[in-house]
């Protein structure tokens, strides 16, 4: 499990950067730029997830931490004042962000995959 929580945050960014370099190939730069913005997001709400979770389990205590609770409460209204801030200015397109918000779930799909596939093997 612990291989798999160090290879996820690789599988997005392979995924972010992967998918950000297709759509600028396809000549779509403000696409692609939406598309890096909402991954970078993604990503960045995926590491405060997973660290306020790591706080919580390892802490002991029966209050968090006022930096965990923090990240918690700022994680979706962050996101939601970028969706709101690049609609309204329409400098980068809103499907471009919001695509780049799925990159965390390929991510675990991968990861998915590879952990059925060595559990496939391990059967055999």
């Amino acid at each position: 499990m612990a291989h798999s929580e160090a290879r996820l945050p690789r599988w997005m960014l392979w995924v972010a950067s992967a998918g950000t370099l297709g759509i600028l190939l396809s000549t779509h730069v403000r696409l692609s730029a939406g598309f890096a913005v909402g991954s970078g997001l993604a990503i960045l709400s995926y590491f405060w997830l997973h660290s306020t979770v790591e706080a919580l389990v390892n802490a002991g205590q029966v209050r968090p931490p006022k930096r965990v609770m923090a990240k918690v409460l700022v994680r979706y209204p962050l996101m939601a004042a970028c969706i709101f801030a690049f609609y309204k200015t329409g400098w980068l397109p809103l499907t471009g962000i919001l695509a780049g918000f799925f990159v965390p779930v390929v991510g675990v799909l991968i990861e998915s995959i590879i952990l059925l596939r060595a559990l496939a093997h391990a059967e055999e």
